[in-house]
Parts: C-alpha cells; structure tokens; sequence
C-alpha cells in the first residue's frame, strides 16, 4: 500500500527537553530528556505510577507539559501523523466499518478511497467477518484489535500504546503483539507501555524506564535486560516491589 502525503513529511524524532509535568504544586513527571527516533520500538516500563501513562498523554499532545519542551522534527503536526491506543478502546457507536471509515472520513479522504482502506485494513487484520457488528457488542481482544486497526488505516507516522494488552487472555495478546509488530514492518515508530516484562523482551527495541515520575534508565532493550544500571530497575526486574 502507497503512504499517504502525511507520511512524507516527517515529523520525527520527538526530542523531550527536560520535559515535566505539574498539577496544584504536586510534580508528576520531571526532567524528561530524550530523543524519540523514527523507525524503532520503545518500551516505557516502570511500577504502578511511576508516570508511564502520563508521559504518552505528553508526548502525545493530550496534554501539555508545565515544564521544559515537547518538539517534533516537523512543525506542521497535524491529527493523522501520529495516534494513541487507550488500555480501553474509544469506539463509537456504529459497526467495526464505520468505526474505521469515520475517522478517514474526518480526514477528507474521497469516498472511494475511503471504501477502499476499509476493506483493505479489514482483510489485513481479519477483521472482514465481523465488518457489520456493531463494535461495542465485540470481545475484548476483538475491541483492542479494532482499535490498533483504526490507527494503522490512518497511516500515522507514530503509534502511542497504553498497555494494549492488559486486560487479554494470552491467544488475543498474541494477535495484538503481532499486530504490533506489523506496524513497526510497516515503517511506524512505536511507543508503547508493558507492565508484561515478557512482552517487553519480546517487542522492544529500545526502553525506557520510570521511578517515581523521572526517567532513570534509558537504554537498548538488550542491554537492559541483561545489565540494567539502577538499583530499582534491577529490583523491578526481579519482581521486588519498588513503590
């Protein structure tokens, strides 16, 4: 499939410049300094509230940070360039076509093209079946699957992932982890989190690592893995509780 005009203008790497964020005096994340580069799979990993979901929100543009820099290698950042996939799926109220064709419709796509990116990213996810049911009556694993697929039609350059497979039984995690890693085949960054450390070995390239809102370990996935330089992140792959 041809990229669409969006993808020929690249908007990457995202450079975080001591990037922070702060709500009523209290500092949730702070001193973020790092390069997000095109083409690779990075993995934020952490304990519960270590900030993980509030950095994607950040690098995302859900929300703005209160200190320091969020900055693309393209101003002209616009909605389909990148995307973000919730733990629980947005969908809307329609079937799983409509639920592909409404954001492409959004985005000005003719009506033929439309059609067509529909039936092609229903084929390409095994989703053609189930095309007519309406979208919130799906399983959980089929839900998420609807969702990464919304994000693929669109083509974005970037994909954000808030642990997509938290709440899925191992065959639909499996379909989501390929699924995944499609995606990044295709040509598209990933930033996803895990609290699943084999799934983190299996996906990332690159990680991340959060303590208590600030990045104390960034690193090649391999390297991490097998010589992580904190002692909490040593502590964390070994199960211990750090929190």
């Amino acid at each position: 499939m041809s990229a669409p005009d969006s993808r020929q203008r690249p908007i990457l790497p995202l450079r975080l410049s001591n990037m922070g964020y702060s709500v009523g005096g209290t500092r949730l994340l702070s001193g973020i300094t790092l390069d997000i580069q095109a083409g690779r799979r990075l993995v934020v990993m952490g304990a519960n509230g270590a900030g993980k979901s509030l950095f994607l929100r950040l690098c995302h543009g859900l929300i703005d940070p209160t200190e320091g820099a969020r900055d693309w290698a393209s101003g002209d950042v616009r909605p389909e360039h990148q995307a973000m996939v919730f733990q629980r799926p947005v969908l809307l109220r329609r079937s799983v076509a409509a639920n592909l064709a409404y954001p492409l419709r959004l985005r000005g796509m003719d009506r033929t093209a439309r059609h067509e990116m529909v039936r092609r990213t229903l084929d390409r996810f095994g989703l053609a079946a189930l095309s007519d049911r309406p979208a919130r009556l799906l399983s959980g694993g089929e839900q998420q699957r609807l969702a990464l697929a919304r994000a693929w039609a669109m083509q974005p350059q970037i994909l954000f992932l808030d642990e997509p497979t938290s709440a899925l039984d191992p065959s639909a995690t499996r379909t989501i982890e390929d699924m995944i890693e499609s995606f990044s085949h295709d040509g598209i960054t990933i930033v996803m989190t895990t609290h699943d450390l084999g799934q983190a070995r299996r996906l990332g390239q690159d990680v991340v690592f959060l303590h208590r809102g600030k990045m104390i370990e960034q690193a090649p996935a391999e390297a991490f893995f097998a010589r992580p330089t904190t002692a909490e992140a040593r502590a964390f792959l070994a199960g211990d509780l750090i929190w």
